[in-house]
Parts: structure tokens; sequence; C-alpha cells
């Protein structure tokens, strides 16, 4: 189990930033045949994209509404997401054919949606938890004085908490 970080916390990042929600409905229970195998997708597409550094993968987040799984994924680029999920060698392209020759055979039964994000500012704070979200997904940083409220950490821009330097005496 992940261990806590103590105090209150913040991520810090530099350039381009894309959160991207990717998730699946599942509109016919009593269809697992139709869903089962759209939501085994996911995990060979994470686990290529984890293994290679230049992914642009930062991380991810998986959670679990009352429609099905979703993910909240973490990009260092826009270019890059487009890369992967184009990219005919890699496990996106075949999966979506399979989902869309699936979905003709059982229509209505399961559905796939994204929304893609690019963030030109963010702003977090994590109290007593593990690492997760933006922190982990980037990097985390304790909240300086001058950071504690939101709405400081927000008007800095890409980055919301910058180390603070102390003067050489």
């Amino acid at each position: 189990m992940a261990s806590i970080n103590p105090g209150r916390m913040t991520h810090q990042h530099e350039g381009e930033l894309v959160v991207f929600h990717i998730g699946m409905t599942i509109n016919r229970w009593w269809r697992p045949d139709a869903w089962l195998p759209v939501f085994g997708e996911m995990g060979p597409m994470l686990r290529e994209l984890s293994m290679d550094p230049d992914s642009g993968l930062l991380g991810f987040t998986m959670l679990f509404g009352a429609r099905g799984p979703y993910l909240v994924q973490y990009w260092s680029s826009l270019q890059k997401l487009y890369a992967y999920a184009s990219a005919p060698a890699q496990a996106h392209r075949p999966a979506w054919t399979r989902f869309n020759k699936r979905a003709r055979k059982a229509a209505g039964a399961v559905g796939i949606w994204h929304e893609t994000y690019l963030v030109d500012r963010a702003e977090s704070i994590f109290v007593a938890t593990p690492p997760m979200g933006l922190p982990k997904a980037t990097a985390i940083v304790p909240v300086g004085s001058r950071h504690d409220r939101a709405a400081a950490r927000a008007a800095d821009g890409r980055t919301t908490a910058r180390p603070t330097v102390e003067p050489a005496q």
C-alpha cells in the first residue's frame, strides 16, 4: 500500500499538459459478451504505454462510475496522445477496430467515450493522501506558505508551486 504524504502537497509541472478522460458505458449489463471484451482491452494499452517512457503518458487513475469504468490520464502532449491513438503497430488501433466490429453485432450494448483537455493552468491540493492524481503523474511538492490558498496556486500558472531557494549566506 502506498504511504501517506503528511501535510499539504501540490503538483509541479512545466510544459504542456493534457488531461484525457476515456471510458465505457455498459448499457446492457445482461450482455457481458458485448462489454467484457471491451473492458479487457484497456489493460494491454496501459501496460504498453507505461513501459514506454517516451509514449507521453505521465500517469493515470481508473475510476468506476454507475455506467462503467473510466480512466483519467495525464499526457505530456496532445501530439503524443494522437500519435498513440493512430499508430497501427500499437494496441489502440486494433482494439478500436475490434470494438467497432463488436458494436455492430450488439448495437447499443456498450459505448465508448472520451474527452480531451489541453490544460493551460492547474491547481491541486492533497492533504494526508497517498500519491495520486496530478502530483503522482507529474511531481509532488509541499505547499509553500505563499501558495496556501487555491487562488495563489492557480495564479502561478504552469507551475503551481515553485521550490523556494534560500539565499546564500
